[in-house]
C-alpha cells in the first residue's frame, strides 16, 4: 500500500509537471492549434488533481486520518487546493497564461512539500478531532484561491512594469521574483541532497530533555550550546558557521532555520547565474508571455481568487479553527503564533476587500495587495511553522 501512495505521489508530481509545461508552450505560442494544446494542459492538470485525490486516499487508509496534520501533509494539500482553484478559475476565464504561472508553482510546491519527513505517525491526543480536518481543509483551498489571485496579481504586475509603464515599480517587482526563486532553490538543494543521503546530527538539552536534531542539508547554523554528533563533509564544508539564538526554540528550530537560509543562499546564486547569463531582469523574460493579456481581465481574475477564497478561509482560519482550539485545549483563543498569524492573514484580505469595493483600489494597488498577501501567507508557511515555537510546532 506505501508503495502505491508513493507512486501516486510521482505521478502527480508528473502530471503536474506537464501540465506545466504544456502551459508555457501555449502561452508562448499565438498559433490557433495551441488552443487544443491548452486543452491538453488543463486535461493533465485535471487529471493530476484525480490521481492527487487517489494519493490522499490511499494515505488516509494507511494512517487512519486525513493528511493534513505534518508540513509534508499540509503543503501537499495546499498545492492540491491551489490546483483546484485554478481550474474552477480558468472555467470562468479560460485564461492559459494564467496556467503557465499557476501549475509551476504548484510543482514547486508540491516539491517543497517533498522536503520533509512523509511518514505516516499516530496522531497526538489535540490532532484527534475533526475539527481539525475540518480546519485545516478549508483554511488550505481559501488559501489556493489566494495563490490564484496572487498569480493574477503578479501576472499584472509583470505586464504593467514590462511594458515600461510602471517602472518605478520595477526594483520591488523584481525582488518580489527573485523571493520565489529562494523557494525554488531550496526546494532543489533539499531534494539534492536528500537524493545522496546527506546527514547531520547535533544533541542539545531543551529543559529537561536532551534531543537528537537531525540536518538533511549542511548545517550553516547549529542549535543553541549542543555538540556535534554526526556531519557529512560536503565540498570541504565539516562544520556549522555559528549556533542559533537562544530564543529560537521552537521544536528542531535549527535545523528548519538553516533550511531558511540555504533558501536564501541557492536562491541568490541562481539568480546570480541567471543575471551573468540572461543579463536582463527576471519580470523582462516573462514580459513576452504576458504582454497581449488583458489587464482588466487580470485584475478582475485577481480580485475574483480573493473573493472565492476570503469566505473559506474565514471559515477554516478562524471560525472552524476557534472550534477545534476550544476542543483540544479549552480555550478558542490564545494568541499562539500561529492563531496571530492567521488573524494577520485574514485582517489584511479583510483590508484589501474594504479598499477595493468601497475605496475603488484597483489596478496597480490591487495586485501589489494580493500579492502581499501571499507573501503574508509564506511567511506564516515558512516562518511561523518552522522557526517560531508555539502550539502549532508539531506542523
Amino acid at each position: 500500500m506505501t508503495t502505491i501512495m508513493n507512486n501516486l505521489l510521482y505521478g502527480t508530481f508528473i502530471f503536474y509537471f506537464v501540465s506545466a509545461i504544456v502551459f508555457i508552450v501555449v502561452a508562448t505560442n499565438t498559433k490557433k492549434r495551441s488552443q487544443r494544446w491548452g486543452k491538453i494542459a488543463v486535461t493533465l492538470g485535471i487529471a493530476g488533481v484525480v490521481i492527487h485525490i487517489g494519493f490522499m486516499i490511499t494515505r488516509i487508509v494507511i494512517g487512519g486520518h486525513f493528511p493534513t496534520s505534518n508540513m509534508f501533509e499540509f503543503i501537499a494539500f495546499l498545492c492540491f487546493a491551489l490546483v483546484v482553484a485554478f481550474i474552477v478559475i480558468f472555467a470562468i476565464y479560460r485564461s492559459y497564461v494564467l496556467g503557465a504561472f499557476v501549475m509551476p508553482l504548484a510543482v514547486v510546491l508540491l516539491a517543497y512539500a517533498a522536503v520533509f519527513p512523509r511518514d505516516i505517525q499516530p496522531l497526538i491526543p489535540a490532532l484527534q478531532s475533526h475539527w481539525l480536518y475540518i480546519h485545516v481543509t478549508t483554511a488550505a483551498l481559501g488559501q489556493g484561491a489566494f495563490a490564484v489571485a496572487f498569480v493574477a496579481g503578479l501576472i499584472y504586475l509583470i505586464y504593467q512594469v514590462g511594458s515600461g509603464a510602471k517602472q518605478k515599480h520595477a526594483k520591488y517587482l523584481e525582488m518580489t521574483l527573485v523571493v520565489m526563486v529562494m523557494f525554488l532553490g531550496f526546494s532543489i538543494a533539499s531534494l539534492l541532497f536528500q537524493t545522496f543521503g546527506y546527514q547531520a546530527s547535533f544533541t542539545h538539552q531543551i529543559e529537561d530533555n536532551q534531543i537528537v536534531e537531525e540536518y538533511h542539508l549542511p548545517p550553516i547554523v547549529a542549535p543553541n550550546d549542543s555538540k556535534a554528533v554526526e556531519v557529512s563533509s560536503f565540498l570541504g564544508f565539516k562544520g556549522p558557521l555559528f549556533e542559533t539564538p537562544s530564543w529560537m526554540k521552537g521544536e528542531h528550530a535549527a535545523s528548519k532555520f538553516n533550511s531558511v537560509i540555504w533558501g536564501i543562499v541557492v536562491g541568490l546564486i541562481l539568480y546570480a547565474i541567471y543575471r551573468l547569463i540572461i543579463r536582463k531582469n527576471l519580470y523582462q523574460l516573462l514580459y513576452p508571455l504576458v504582454k497581449k493579456l488583458d489587464p482588466e481581465l487580470l485584475d478582475e481574475i485577481s480580485y475574483r481568487g480573493i473573493a472565492i477564497g476570503y469566505p473559506l478561509f474565514t471559515l477554516g482560519a478562524l471560525i472552524f479553527a476557534m472550534i477545534w482550539a476550544n476542543e483540544a485545549w479549552g480555550r478558542p483563543w490564545g494568541w499562539d503564533p500561529k492563531e496571530t498569524w492567521a488573524f494577520i492573514t485574514w485582517m489584511f484580505y479583510s483590508a484589501y476587500l474594504h479598499l477595493r469595493l468601497s475605496r475603488g483600489w484597483v489596478g496597480m494597488k490591487s495586485a501589489w495587495l494580493a500579492v502581499g498577501g501571499f507573501v503574508i501567507i509564506m511567511v506564516n508557511l515558512i516562518v511561523i511553522n518552522l522557526v517560531i515555537s508555539g502550539l502549532h510546532s508539531y506542523a
